[in-house]
């Protein structure tokens, strides 16, 4: 692979090719259209670890998708710099370090555009439903075996490509680097897996996507791995980083401050990872507990930046070729102390109440949720819908009536309804199953 391809800023489905533009580059116009897109604003109100918290420190998904991109752009500059030197022809052809920046910042900010309501155990959900339940297995010999298998292995991923690439969300049409960059698992969900790759470890598109994606990779020439699946772009090794550092570190900054995890155990992990700029003696100085925690978290996430993007560095030849594919944290100096703190979470703060509480919650809205919709699509637009049927599909918006009036498979179908189910806010989703069950009527 070669930067000058990966640093593609043309969009699907564009034919002449645009000059290279540093006024407002392309790559910033892509973050521009995350920012104003109706999906990013409803991640205002989607679970990131704890539901609808009243702290107001406690994060969304939208909020950690906004420091995930910070974090990103600077991890992206770092590397930027140092390709700008190493590689001269990307500077005659008008790349600077905003635009690694802009790339990176922007797949970043969209990288949990797919995710449902209630976290993972929305994805469980949706992906239980058809595995599992009866009125979801009905639809196993309705679609191909692919297209089942998207069906059944719900994935985040997947389904944020899906949406960037919508014409139902406004036509974001993002540059090929940037979808390049945000497609951690370039793969599809039939695809047998190897092992030991983490691209691998999830699929990054659904066979709708199919041609968008193969459209994608050959563009920027990604390398082959085998039939529907291609090595990383190694710009989404900086995104997976740039989540990783905000995901343990700020989970554990939340845990901490709604009292999960005592702030000394916080305090030696983060010290931890801070080395030999850590002072005692200068965090004691510090007023609140408060400002101590943020400080020690902003010191924190400033080291790992810094060790991300020399991993990065090191490893950037590697990536072209295909034959380094595991995340950067792993590999880190403070990838023992990372673990330390991956463990902790895991026993104090995922498996707490407050998420556990959270987590079974979701699953019975959401089970029920896709069972109602996907049942009454079916009946209306492939079989004979009852009243109750026709009830339910009165509750979708507009735009996704006009999506189902021109389907002409049982796939295409569901795919519509997944992405009205997965599109719901957390309040909304528990606001309609409290509607479709009788328990909310309006007075």
């Amino acid at each position: 692979m070669n930067w000058l391809q990966l640093l593609s800023h043309k969009r699907p489905g564009e034919t002449k090719t645009v000059a290279h533009d540093q006024t407002r580059s392309r790559f910033e116009q892509d973050y521009d259209r995350i920012i104003f897109s109706h999906p990013f604003r409803k991640l205002q109100d989607k679970t990131q670890v704890f539901p609808l918290p009243e702290d107001d420190f406690v994060h969304t998904r939208l909020t950690h998708s906004l420091e995930v991109s910070v974090v990103g752009r600077s991890l992206a500059k770092i590397a930027g710099n140092y390709l700008l030197e190493k590689y001269p022809e990307l500077q005659e052809e008008g790349y600077s370090v905003n635009d690694f920046g802009g790339i990176v910042g922007a797949a970043c900010l969209a990288h949990d555009l797919g995710n449902p309501p209630f976290g993972h155990s929305g994805e469980d959900s949706i992906s239980s439903f058809f595995l599992t339940n009866k009125k979801g297995q009905f639809f196993k010999e309705k679609v191909t075996s692919k297209e089942w298998q998207d069906l059944i292995t719900f994935e985040g991923n997947a389904q944020g490509l899906r949406i960037l690439n919508s014409k139902g969300n406004g036509g974001l049409k993002l540059t090929y680097a940037t979808l390049g960059a945000f497609t951690k698992y370039p793969i599809s969900s039939s695809c047998e897996k190897e092992e030991g790759r983490k691209s691998q470890k999830k699929f990054g598109y659904y066979q709708c996507n199919a041609n968008l994606f193969k459209e994608m990779a050959d563009e920027m020439e990604l390398a082959s791995n085998g039939e529907s699946k291609w090595c990383r772009h190694p710009l989404a090794f900086l995104v997976e980083a740039a989540d990783d550092i905000c995901y343990h570190i700020i989970d554990l900054e939340d845990g901490c401050r709604l009292g999960l995890v005592p702030f000394e155990t916080v305090k030696e992990l983060l010290a931890e990872i801070i080395g030999d700029s850590y002072s005692e003696e200068k965090v004691q100085k510090i007023a609140s507990q408060h400002e101590r925690l943020g400080t020690l978290r902003a010191m924190a996430i400033g080291q790992l930046i810094q060790e991300c993007s020399e991993a990065f560095i090191a490893n950037e030849e590697a990536m072209l070729t295909g034959s380094f594919d595991t995340d950067l944290t792993s590999t880190i100096p403070s990838a023992k102390a990372m673990d330390k703190i991956i463990k902790l979470s895991i026993d104090k703060i995922y498996r707490s109440k407050l998420v556990l509480e959270k987590e079974a919650g979701g699953y019975e809205v959401i089970d029920n949720l896709i069972d109602a919709f996907a049942t009454s699509v079916y009946a209306k637009y492939f079989d004979q819908p009852l009243p109750k049927h026709k009830s339910i599909l009165r509750l979708l918006p507009e735009e996704y009536e006009v999506q189902l009036q021109g389907v002409n498979s049982v796939y295409d179908a569901l795919q519509i309804v997944i992405d009205f189910i997965s599109g719901l806010t957390d309040s909304h989703a528990v606001r309609l199953y409290k509607t479709i069950k009788g328990y909310r009527l309006p007075v």
